[in-house]
């Protein structure tokens, strides 16, 4: 298993994200304009990178996020593991104050310790380790030293804490923000390195923040 530069980047905003509509792996919305200025935001702060594979999710709005990455022949492959978590019954509902009091009671569960817990018809942190585990172990078998990913908020938090080894009750740790990135350093035996945390200077340049 070669050593591998990863960076960790968030989709876009979208709509439901300026709404703040849940989305998760049930909404398939597209980026919005200002989705589409933080991608070219992170595209012209990176585009000197020369990454060996570009992986995205199976929702467009990670596809789109790093579209001008995909032309010039770089290795490309949606990897679904990589989905954002299922909100279940509360995908595409906008966020009323008793559905926010439902949110943060469901979010202290899982500080609690509550891993397992999930919104009706959704996921647990837990189920969504799983299957980022299994997309993880895929993407670290793959040939290339300089990887690109782009995936969900709250899927990010999952991986971040898989990649480091970091207690999942603690995820929300990890902040991000759409087309923040993280930059990670694969060392030895499964283990990563923290290089960047939400690296979001790119956008703060061209006043997207």
């Amino acid at each position: 298993m070669s050593t591998k530069k990863i960076y960790l980047v968030r989709h876009g905003q979208t709509d439901y994200n300026l709404k703040g509509v849940v989305q998760g792996s049930g909404i398939d919305a597209p980026i919005n304009e200002m989705g589409k200025r933080q991608a070219k935001a992170f595209y012209d702060a990176h585009k000197h990178i020369k990454f060996d594979r570009i992986y995205f999710t199976g929702l467009q709005r990670t596809r789109q996020s790093i579209a001008q990455f995909l032309d010039n022949g770089t290795p490309y492959e949606p990897i679904v593991e990589f989905n954002e978590i299922s909100w279940g019954k509360y995908e595409g509902v906008p966020m009323s104050k008793e559905e926010h009091s439902y949110y943060q009671s469901m979010l202290q569960k899982w500080s609690d310790g509550n891993l397992d817990y999930s919104i009706e018809g959704g996921e647990s942190p837990n189920q969504v380790y799983k299957r980022l585990k299994k997309g993880l172990d895929y993407v670290m078998k793959q040939e290339g030293e300089t990887i690109l990913i782009c995936m969900h908020g709250r899927a990010m938090r999952v991986m971040l804490s898989l990649m480091l080894a970091y207690d999942l009750r603690f995820m929300d740790v990890f902040e991000h923000h759409n087309l923040g990135c993280y930059e990670l350093t694969h060392l030895e035996e499964g283990r990563f390195r923290m290089d960047r945390y939400n690296n979001v200077k790119h956008l703060k340049l061209k006043g997207l923040i």
